[in-house]
């Protein structure tokens, strides 16, 4: 099968790349780097041209209040062109609880963006992804200060990179779901506690203090950016992966 990945030289849309390249499909990765802009549309035709699927792994590069102007132009613009290309799929990178933290500008961006999929000319399919293991430690920065990192306990459930990479490759040569699946690591953690084992892991002498009102997570209570009955749970434990 022939894929086109959108947003193909980033972190996560790199090694859906990888997976599919490993697993005998042909995956061409498609940037603003490679000569496609989802906000002019410039470069889609050629990208799409004899795809089976489109995989959106883009994001926002403006900042969170006006995500949702860079989405909705961006993501009508490549459901538009591939309806013209005669895209049979098209795969939606997400986020796990976009629909339950209203406070979040750029989550209520994300969910804008799933209704344009939802509603769109094409199949699709929406991989909804929890936080993953590669941005713990921007995390963290957000909320440092000096010596100390600041975070709230709210409870995440972090997801190896190339786990989510995994579950994305394996929903694209599928048929679509007309619908979302839900991808997760194992482990269940508060995310002052995953900043101490970060930073005992890196050998990194700043302290965490719990503070429930710090940085953007602060806005998530209760389970709302956890699995659900049902997601899929990913193998890679974060002890694991820091360790390796």
């Amino acid at each position: 099968m022939k894929f086109a990945v959108i947003g193909g030289t980033g972190r996560i849309g790199s090694k859906v790349v990888e997976t599919l390249t490993a697993a005998g499909h042909k995956a061409v990765p498609h940037a603003r780097s490679t000569g496609v802009d989802l906000l002019t549309g410039e470069g889609l035709a050629p990208a799409l041209a004899g795809v089976d699927a489109v995989i959106d792994a883009t994001q926002s590069p403006t900042a969170a209040d006006a995500s949702a102007d860079f989405f909705r132009a961006a993501t009508g613009n490549l459901l538009t062109a591939a309806k013209e290309a005669d895209v049979r799929h098209a795969v939606l990178l997400s986020i796990v609880g976009v629909d339950r933290v209203p406070d979040l500008g750029y989550y209520r961006a994300k969910v804008l963006q799933e209704e344009l999929f939802r509603t769109g000319p094409v199949p699709y399919s929406i991989v909804r992804a929890t936080q993953f293991f590669e941005y713990i430690e921007e995390i963290m920065s957000w909320t440092t200060e000096g010596d100390t990192v600041r975070l709230p306990t709210t409870l995440l459930q972090p997801i190896a990179a190339a786990d989510a990479a995994r579950a994305v490759a394996d929903i694209a040569v599928g048929a679509p779901l007309h619908g979302v699946c839900d991808v997760a690591g194992p482990d269940v953690l508060p995310l002052d506690e995953l900043g101490r084992i970060t930073l005992a892991a890196r050998g990194d002498g700043r302290t965490v203090i719990t503070d429930d009102t710090a940085g953007p997570f602060a806005a998530a209570s209760g389970n709302a950016l956890t699995a659900t009955d049902g997601s899929h749970i990913a193998p890679t434990r974060y002890h694991g992966w820091l360790a390796g």
